[in-house]
């Protein structure tokens, strides 16, 4: 049987991919939305590695979006954001 070293992981032992997740649009439940602030957001990725749906859009090695389809609302990212560029904000239905 191999064995899985450090190296076979990536950085922080983060889930580089969305698995199932990404067939699977939670949007459409949620009771509040994220509202991204880009010229708050410094890069440290720390929404995107604490996201548990893989709803935040990357470009460039930093945030540059939120994939409202995908975010459940649960604000998680916006807790983890040290610099306050995402806010969270009560769903309107129309």
């Amino acid at each position: 049987m191999a064995e899985w070293g450090p190296e076979e992981h990536e950085l922080g032992a983060t889930i580089p991919e969305a698995g199932n997740s990404i067939h699977n649009e939670t949007g459409g439940w949620r009771s509040q939305r994220p509202e991204f602030h880009p010229e708050k957001c410094d890069g440290c990725m720390l929404c995107y590695f604490y996201c548990p749906d893989a709803a935040v859009i990357v470009g460039d090695e930093k945030a540059v979006g939120m994939d409202e389809a995908h975010c459940k609302g649960c604000g998680i990212c916006a807790k983890e954001c040290p610099r306050g560029a995402i806010t969270m904000h009560v769903e309107k239905k129309e």
